[in-house]
């Protein structure tokens, strides 16, 4: 009878913690961040059919990378174990953060106990009356949870990402700035930078303005509206730099312009000085060759003068 390996069990949490990472990293990035009104989901993804963010309740949303139908059967019960609070106590018993803890649960029950981990990584977030109030939970494979503040990134890229926005981020952005970070991190970020339109973006808000249900999802023509509001900022900002360049430089050229006339106009001044000065010369010699035929000489008595006296 052959005896089965013996493998430690630090080794074996090991190996799943390494697989579920490969798994994710081969997944696109999804960045979510705090902007003025509420909380921005913003999703690399091409597909119209599989989403990777959602609503869960009223004022609570999720987002996932790493394996499709893993993080959709989470999703799916996370949406029932939701639903069925509310309606057995209040809707306001409904909270990012017990929906954070039943995740946990799950994700290191299925890590510790099955042979195979779920390849997901996950954020609950919920939207409150203010910025102060805004919960964001991020949950890895294994069922570790964090309280993240201001943005989080996962997926594949998640360390470019969150370095490229905390060198970028500032509190309290609008929306259209806040949507333009994201997707620039997004497109820088990856293993090859590359330019992302709005068709292979999936994006989602919740927004705290709404009446009742929080989350909606920017699409089509809003989206497109978004994201030309903040390219045409940005060129009209550019515009502006290079139209004040240009009135600096020619107030240069109408300054250079006038010390040149000063200029003229000096030397001017310094001709027509000279040539009072050489007028002023020319009279004196002139005045002091006349005056011996006006004063009388030596020989010549002086007017008035009586011989007889």
């Amino acid at each position: 009878m052959s005896m089965p390996f013996y493998v430690p069990a630090e080794q074996q949490v090991k190996d799943k913690a390494d697989y579920a990472r490969k798994g994710i990293a081969r997944g696109r990035s999804v960045v979510v961040l705090q902007y003025t009104n509420g909380i921005l989901f913003v999703a690399e993804n091409p597909s119209r059919a599989l989403h990777k963010i959602s609503e869960i309740y009223d004022r609570i949303a999720f987002a996932a990378v790493g394996k499709y139908n893993e993080f959709e059967n989470l999703r799916k019960a996370g949406v029932r174990l939701a639903d069925l609070q509310g309606y057995s106590y209040d809707r306001r018993d409904v909270t990012g953060r017990g929906l954070a803890n039943a995740y946990a649960q799950t994700l290191g029950t299925i890590f510790t106990e099955s042979i195979k981990p779920y390849e997901v990584e996950i954020v609950v977030a919920e939207v409150g009356e203010s910025g102060e109030d805004d919960q964001i939970y991020r949950l890895t494979y294994d069922g570790s949870v964090a309280d993240e503040h201001r943005y989080v990134a996962m997926g594949g890229s998640a360390d470019a990402i969150a370095n490229l926005l905390e060198q970028r981020y500032s509190d309290d952005p609008a929306l259209p700035d806040a949507l333009r970070l994201a997707v620039d991190v997004l497109s820088e970020g990856g293993p090859t930078p590359h330019q992302l339109p709005a068709s292979q973006l999936e994006v989602a808000v919740l927004d705290r303005t709404r009446p009742k249900r929080k989350f909606q999802r920017l699409l089509g023509a809003k989206l497109d509206r978004l994201l030309a509001s903040t390219d045409a900022g940005d060129k009209a900002a550019d515009g502006k730099g290079a139209g004040g360049k240009g009135a600096d430089g020619k107030g240069d050229k109408v300054s250079g312009a006038a010390a040149e006339g000063a200029g003229t106009s000096g030397a001017a001044g310094e001709a027509g000085a000279e040539a009072g000065t050489a007028d002023g010369a020319a009279g004196t010699s002139a005045g002091e060759t006349s005056r011996p035929d006006q004063v009388s000489g030596p020989d010549t008595p002086p007017a008035g003068s009586n011989d007889n006296d």
